[in-house]
């Protein structure tokens, strides 16, 4: 419970009871609550765009205000990341300076871009998912948020950190690989119910094969990354969060779209 706690007070705005000290074994079992914390958020936006459309609202209002409740709830910490990562990257300079671009707290044109993108693509994802029901879109952002936290704590088992202080160094490294297997074990089970609660038996394989083809697309980018910058760093674990999240979420609208009669 207290490694959910603190998973709580460091990647949402929810008030919990704020925890004095992290050391190494905190931050691990908060690592291992991460999911669940994604889990948690995406339930209440997709609750926000379930509602929505059942108001007739339609599916992309729907959408933009799941999406801004998201990003209300986490302070837009993961997007922040993904900007950061990306203006690093853009730069195509040496990981040294990649990384003191990433540290800057302005944002360039590559960060603005993959903003964009990213919110464009959830957005239209999340759209086309209402078009099928609304609660194939409320399950599809709730399983998309607990898969993309559930591919950084896997990628937590690697112990290659970009820099030796900072955010992102306290977690490095805290994933055991038992964890590793259960939390991604846990996950999948948790995708297939809520697939089958959306679709029935068609919608469990979907939502799965979805998790574990999303779940491949933000490993490997968390390893170009990783070998980008020479390890792993907070804004990456953001940019990871991000990609897993839309990689399920476009998965999901087209495997919906194709059980549809």
């Amino acid at each position: 419970m207290r490694g959910l706690v603190t998973a709580l007070g460091l990647f949402t705005v929810l008030p919990v009871p704020p925890v004095a000290d992290i050391d190494r074994r905190l931050a691990g079992r908060a690592m291992a609550a991460f999911p669940w914390v994604g889990l948690l958020v995406g339930s209440l936006a997709g609750a926000v765009l379930w509602g929505v459309a059942a108001l007739g609202g339609g599916g992309l209002l729907g959408a933009a205000l799941a999406l801004a409740v998201v990003a209300l709830l986490t302070g837009a910490l993961h997007l922040d990341g993904l900007a950061d990562t990306a203006d690093g990257l853009g730069s195509r300079k040496p990981a040294p300076e990649a990384l003191s671009i990433m540290r800057k707290s302005d944002i360039g044109p590559m960060g603005v871009a993959a903003l964009v993108l990213a919110l464009l693509v959830d957005g239209a994802a999340l759209s086309s998912l209402a078009e099928t029901g609304g609660a194939a879109a409320a399950g599809a952002l709730a399983v998309g948020a607990m898969l993309g936290r559930a591919v950084v704590t896997l990628t937590t088992v690697q112990t290659a950190s970009a820099r030796q202080t900072g955010f992102g160094a306290l977690f490095v490294g805290s994933t055991a690989r038992l964890t590793a297997v259960c939390t991604g074990a846990a996950v999948l089970v948790v995708s297939a119910g809520v697939g089958w609660l959306v679709n029935g038996v068609g919608g469990a394989a979907m939502f799965a094969g979805a998790a574990i083809a999303a779940g491949g697309i933000g490993s490997l980018w968390g390893a170009h990354v990783r070998r980008r910058l020479a390890g792993m760093t907070g804004d990456v674990f953001g940019s990871i969060v991000e990609v897993g999240q839309a990689s399920f979420l476009v998965l999901a609208a087209l495997g919906m779209a194709a059980l549809q009669p």
